[in-house]
This record gives C-alpha cells, structure tokens and sequence, in this order.
C-alpha cells in the first residue's frame, strides 16, 4: 500500500474516532422526550442524562493525555474505542434512569480517552509540518460535521427506530475504527517519565459532579433547599483542595503556573462560557421545540440544523478572517453576534423568529479558531499539548455547566426568554474578555 494511502485510511480512522465523541455531545438531545417516555423521570433526569457525559469527558480530559503519553496512543485510543463502544451497549439497553446515566458516564471516560489519544497519534503519524496541518484541519473539521449532523440524525433514528439507535450506531462505527486503526496506525513512544495526579483528578471530578449536580437540583428544590446548599458548598470546597493539591504535588495534572499567561487564562475563558452557551442552548431549544412546540424528533432535529450547520460552516471558514484580522477581533464579533442571535431567541414567537436568532447564533462560532489560536500561542511550542488539553477541558466544563444553569432556568411550560437572556450575558462577557487580548497571537508575547 502507498505511504499516501495509508495515510489517508489512518487518518479516517483517527476522525472516525473524534466524530462519535462529538456527535454523542448533541445527538441525544433531540431524544430526551423519547428517553424519558420509557425510562421515567423529570427534567432532572434529562439533564444527567446529558451531563454525566460532559462531565466525566470534562474531568478526565488532561489525566487522559498523560495516560495516553505512558501507554502509547495507539493503545490508549484502542481502548477508550472499546469502553465507548461498551457503554453505547450499555445505554441502548437500559431500562431505568439511573443505569442510562451511568452508562452514558463511562461513555464519557470512553471519549475522553480517545480524544488525546487521537492528537497525539496524528502528531505522530503526520510528523512533516504542511501534512500535519492538513490532517490537523480535516481533524477539526470533523467537529462541525458531528455538531451539524447529531440533531438531525438523531430526530430520524428516534422516529424510525428508537432512541435506543442513537447508542447502538456506535458499535459497527468502532468496529470500523478498529480494524482500520490497528491496520494503518502506528504506536507512538511510550513516556514511563509522565506523572499522574490521582488527589487532583479524584478533586476534579468530584469539583464538577458537585457543581452541576447543585445546579441541576436547584432547578426543581430551590436555591435554598437543604441539598442544594449542601452540594454546592461541597463543590466549593473540593474546588479550594483542588487547587491546593494541584499548588503542592510534583506532577499536577492542572499547572497553576501557566495561567500567569493571560491571553491563556483569557482563551480558556472564552472556552468555557462558548461551551457553555452552545451546549446549554441546544439542551434548551431540543426540550422547547419538542414540549412547548410538540414537534416530532425529526422535526426538532432539522429545526436545530439552521444553528448547527451555521456554526459548522463558520468555524471552518473562519480561519481565513483570523488570517486576515487577527486574532482579537473574530472573537468580539462572534460574541456580538452570539449575543444578538440569543436575544432574538429569546423573544421568538414563531419558528421562522427561531430559525432566524439560530443563524445569528451561530456565527458565534467565528470566535472559534481564534480562540484555539490564541490558546495554542499562549505557551510555549513545547506546552502545545498542555495548553490545548487545558483548553479543551475549560470548554467541556463550559458544556457541562450550561446545560445545568440553563436547565434550572426551565419550569413548568419551556419558555426560551429566561436560559437565552442568561446565554447573551454570557457572549458579552466574552465580547468583554477578547477586548482585552492584543490584536492577534502574535503579539501575546
């Protein structure tokens, strides 16, 4: 076979692999309605249904790239294929609430296994710095297709087969990936020097679940409600040790240091409220247009397309306006945007007002390449790996927290006015945040 060739098909492999996680980020959204329908449970439900994911995606991410470093990526992206291959089995089948969200969680540390694992074996595979690029953008572009293409794929798999389709559509993805990885990926070196940091991921973890978890309960008991505060108060607290552990062992998976860098501590930031606002968004819209509007899952799914397909088409294409502007402004004009296009949602009477305010959102995602620039620049070349992992946890935790905060926004009928007026505070927080940055990456140093 053709070195040429067998680049390719690698490369299909290593995408195949990121599109499942990205895809199962916004596919179960437009089956909520259908998932509690035969499971049981209120809205709580739904939201760790999708949460339990995102979080335990979000917490791992960074001891997932150490592990991958002293496994080889090969090995570590085989076996997170196998848990989230596993787990999808696992979700299909589940009969009662309680086992979904846990099989949906252990799909998350499937996910968060495979994505650095995925990075690290393209850096290796594609060491010539032009072809490394080009397989880097096909990787990226992966994200918008999967982030399009979950609602509506999964609107028709509800109304043809079932819910249970979303989950099981995974297993001959895997398969395929499988044979493909082990037929033209090859190891990377092993790294027995990495550390691991097991106090500040056990903190971690229990950081977000807490958080969320407090969120997502004052929704229905109350902000004042006895557990709220008592998770809450927890969360906060296993933060402050988080932070101590990760200030005092030698090998932290969170480096407190590197934030002394601004436009990374400011990226990071943008990272977290951008995820926060799209994740808790499309939470929202998938319940509104399927409760409120009574839409069938594949009308929801195709609703949702004007918002999804934007923000595909817009953070592919904007690489060139970060090219030509810089980096600081795409990041302003995207947070104006998204905070214009969440006040017209907020207000939406009819669904062409909804298709509109989605357009408009979705050119939020202009922000997008720029703020991964911005990340990646912020560190030294050497600390690539660190500040992308950093950055990719920030916005995961970002996701995991909108859907919560927003979920505790909806009672009773779902009305968008409340979750999407908090959603255009957030994006002009971010307009506030890139005004701070220098024009472009280039001058960060």
């Amino acid at each position: 076979m053709r070195t040429t060739q067998r680049g390719g098909i690698a490369l299909t492999a290593l995408c195949l692999g990121f599109l499942m996680i990205t895809l199962d980020a916004t596919i179960v959204n437009v089956a909520l309605p259908a998932i509690q329908a035969d499971v049981g449970g209120d809205l709580e439900v739904l939201q760790w249904v999708v949460d339990s994911y995102t979080i335990a995606l979000a917490a791992l991410l960074l001891s997932a790239g150490v592990a991958a470093d002293r496994l080889g990526g090969r090995r570590a992206f085989l076996t997170g294929l196998l848990v989230f291959a596993i787990a999808s089995v696992g979700c299909a089948f589940a009969t009662d609430a309680s086992t979904l969200i846990l099989a949906r969680a252990v799909q998350g540390i499937g996910a968060a296994v495979l994505l650095p694992a995925s990075l690290a074996l393209i850096a290796h595979q594609f060491p010539e710095p032009r072809s490394r690029a080009h397989a880097l953008g096909v990787w990226g572009g992966v994200s918008g297709i999967g982030l399009a293409a979950g609602p509506v794929l999964g609107g028709l798999a509800v109304d043809l087969v079932g819910w249970q389709a979303i989950f099981l559509v995974n297993v001959p993805v895997v398969l395929l990936t499988v044979l493909l990885t082990r037929w033209t990926v090859t190891e990377t070196p092993r790294r027995a020097d990495t550390g691991l940091d097991p106090a500040g991921q056990v903190l971690g973890v229990a950081t977000l679940g807490l958080l969320a978890g407090g969120l997502i309960e004052a929704g229905q008991r109350g902000w004042t409600a006895p557990l709220v505060v008592a998770l809450l108060g927890a969360g906060v607290l296993s933060g402050a040790l988080f932070l101590l552990v990760e200030r005092s062992v030698l090998a932290p998976m969170l480096p407190l240091r590197i934030f002394a860098s601004r436009p990374l501590s400011v990226a990071c930031g943008i990272g977290l409220l951008f995820n926060f606002c799209l994740y808790g968004t499309l939470f929202v819209l998938a319940l509104y247009l399927q409760q409120t509007r009574h839409l069938p899952a594949w009308q929801a799914g195709l609703s949702l397309l004007p918002l999804t397909a934007v923000i595909g088409v817009n953070a592919f294409l904007s690489g060139r306006v970060v090219a030509r502007l810089g980096t600081r402004l795409p990041m302003i004009i995207g947070g104006a945007l998204g905070a214009v296009g969440a006040c017209v949602l907020a207000f939406s009477d009819s669904l062409p007002m909804l298709w509109v305010g989605s357009v408009v959102l979705g050119c939020c995602a202009l922000a997008m390449p720029a703020m991964v620039a911005t990340a990646m620049h912020a560190l030294p070349a050497a600390q690539a790996g660190l500040a992308s992992g950093v950055l990719n946890a920030a916005r995961q935790s970002g996701g995991a927290l909108g859907i919560a905060v927003l979920g505790s926004l909806l009672t009773g009928t779902i009305h968008l006015g409340p979750p999407l007026a908090l959603v255009a505070v957030a994006y002009l927080v971010v307009v506030g945040l890139a005004a701070t940055l220098p024009r472009s990456v280039q001058d960060h140093r």
